[in-house]
């Protein structure tokens, strides 16, 4: 099992900088929106007075003019259908910016996840990882849409009715602008402890992520060693933690919108009060109908603080969401290649450890001072037990890690100093993990030279062994697999990894147990078409099956990451030294 996902992150000013920083490129399309959202907000807080003034037309002396009244509702109905088109046009607009920036920021994950050193995807939970993509980006997105569409008519509401009431009475407003702070303090009290409760809920929900992906994965495992209890009961255990920072985190959240509606109807009954008394003070100096405006107002201006409550409650989960994406963003990359790195080009196969030293944690060393060399055309062989750094050395070889000390020469140069790229597309690498991607059964084959042809690609299966089955398919070479190879056997996804090398031609060959999966008559067949690839290349062959290695020209035994033999298959058995142990020990009759 992985280890449980947990990274924390500090939010705080850090994070809100940078999403404004991704705002910026869109700040015409922001300001567009703002100016609508003033429009709109101005639209609607003309409509009461509309209404205060046909109020006024019918509680007046005299006859009620109809006329007049009838104007002013075609008034309203030309504003309020206006101001619903304003609405949409401002909502498209936040849309596009929402959606460009998380596009961006997606890209920007998965650029980053491309470059990250592997010690980093092999050391964290890829549940948690894609979580971090998919759930937290979209958990911004949400947060993000909601500022937009809310917050900013939300905030121009605010100052917009406050001004027209200090305008038409500053009594009146002065009574609403002292009720004010109190609606302010108290979302902001709540709002300071929901980011920590939304940050726990993302960094929960990434593990959940995470393990359902491994549970998936490897649910053959799961059953064949029944482990479906244990697996339900850590399901269930961190399900229950979920829900637990869900409820704390929608706590807080809530109790900021009931807590500001108080409020608000404090500021609602004062307005009422003080607006009567005017009325009757003053002897309709202030009439009726400004007294509905203001009833209006007052209603108007208290319905953003509710909304702009929730809206921070949505934007502090936002804020969490887009700390853990900035994270993962802001993992240390691998080195970039050298400003000066060449291109290695003619490559042949000469290959030399130079007194090599690498360890995965720097308190405990695993290889220290490797030395060996593959000549061009060489084949050699790397064997031990289980663990003793064979799959290391092929990694290091392909520079998925970088050494700690000496040097990896090809033709003469330091990997290091070469670009990756060149580095691999000299090497042919089969691993006994197979990988293929969701496609077609050419797509995967010529997944390193796209641009091969129909006579180059069914030249390399017949090489493989994987022409007989792929014409068996339903559409042959056409034939849609799904992920990791979908029905297709073990056995039948590695000769489909077998044919994509055999399609390169390239002038290294790296073969980590390439045939592990192959049953005994199949694997000899492609162990003879492996010998005619070989031919004139250098080939570093990892092998449990020391039946599969004899013909190597050089063999390296390796234990507890060291070299301890070296030599051909006959030159070690007549050491009677461990190679000799390991090969009897897989032949000694049961």
């Amino acid at each position: 099992m992985r280890k449980r996902a947990g990274t924390h992150v500090r939010a705080g000013g850090g994070t809100l900088r940078r999403v404004l920083r991704m705002l910026a490129p869109h700040r015409a399309l922001l300001a567009l929106s703002l100016l609508l959202a003033v429009a709109v907000v101005a639209a609607t807080l003309y409509v009461p007075i509309l209404i205060g003034r046909a109020i006024d037309l019918i509680a007046g002396k005299g006859q009620v003019q109809f006329s007049a009244i009838l104007r002013i509702l075609l008034q309203v109905g030309v504003i309020a259908a206006g101001t619903a088109l304003l609405q949409w046009l401002m909502g498209a607009l936040n849309n596009r910016v929402t959606f460009r920036v998380i596009r961006d920021l997606r890209t920007a994950a998965f650029h980053q996840i491309e470059i990250l050193p592997l010690k980093y995807i092999d050391s964290h939970a890829h549940g948690e990882i894609v979580s971090r993509v998919i759930a937290d980006v979209d958990q911004f997105a949400d947060g993000l849409l909601l500022g937009f569409s809310q917050l900013f008519t939300g905030v121009i509401t605010i100052f917009g009715t406050l001004s027209f009431m200090l305008a038409i009475d500053w009594k009146i407003g002065l009574v609403v602008l002292l009720l004010t702070p109190l609606s302010l303090v108290t979302a902001r009290v709540i709002a300071r402890r929901t980011y920590r409760m939304f940050r726990a809920q993302s960094d929960i929900r990434a593990e959940q992520t995470g393990f359902l992906d491994e549970m998936i994965k490897n649910q053959k495992v799961v059953q064949a060693f029944s482990h479906e209890r244990q697996a339900q009961e850590q399901f269930d255990e961190i399900n229950e933690r979920l829900a637990g920072s869900y409820l704390k985190a929608t706590f807080y959240s809530s109790i900021t919108n009931p807590s500001t509606r108080f409020v608000n109807a404090l500021v609602y009954a004062g307005v009422a009060l003080v607006g009567a008394l005017s009325v009757v003070a003053t002897g309709g100096a202030f009439s009726i109908g400004q007294l509905s405006v203001f009833l209006s107002y007052a209603a108007q201006y208290t319905k953003p603080f509710n909304e702009i409550s929730g809206v921070v409650a949505e934007l502090q989960n936002a804020l969490a969401c887009a700390g853990r994406i900035f994270a993962l963003i802001d993992e240390a990359p691998q080195p970039p290649d050298a400003a000066d790195a060449i291109v290695l080009e003619q490559v042949q196969g000469d290959i030399e450890l130079n007194d090599v030293s690498f360890s995965y944690a720097p308190d405990r060393p695993f290889i220290e001072r490797m030395r060996f060399w593959a000549k061009p055309g060489q084949r050699v062989a790397i064997v031990g037990p289980t663990g003793c750094g064979k799959t290391t050395v092929i990694n290091l070889l392909m520079r998925f890690y970088d050494v700690d000390g000496g040097a990896i020469l090809v033709e003469g140069r330091d990997i290091r100093c070469v670009t990756r790229q060149s580095l691999r597309n000299s090497c042919g690498m089969v691993l006994q993990d197979t990988w293929l991607k969701a496609g077609t059964i050419r797509e995967n084959i010529t997944l390193g030279k796209p641009d091969a042809t129909e006579e180059e690609i069914v030249a390399a299966a017949k090489a493989a062994h994987a022409h007989s089955f792929i014409k068996r398919l339903p559409e042959g070479y056409d034939t849609e697999i799904g992920e990791d190879g979908g029905n297709l056997s073990q056995g039948q996804r590695q000769l489909l990894c077998i044919a994509r090398v055999m399609l390169r031609l390239p002038p290294v060959l790296m073969l980590d147990e390439a045939t592990s999966s192959i049953d005994t008559r199949t694997e000899q067949q492609v162990q003879a078409a492996f010998s005619r690839l070989m031919e004139g290349r250098t080939s570093i062959v990892v092998a449990h099956r020391l039946s599969t290695i004899r013909e190597a020209d050089v063999i390296l035994v390796m234990r507890d990451g060291a070299i301890v033999e070296r030599g051909k298959h006959e030159e070690l058995l007549a050491q009677n030294g461990f190679y000799a142990h390991l090969y009897h020990s897989q032949f000694a009759p049961s």
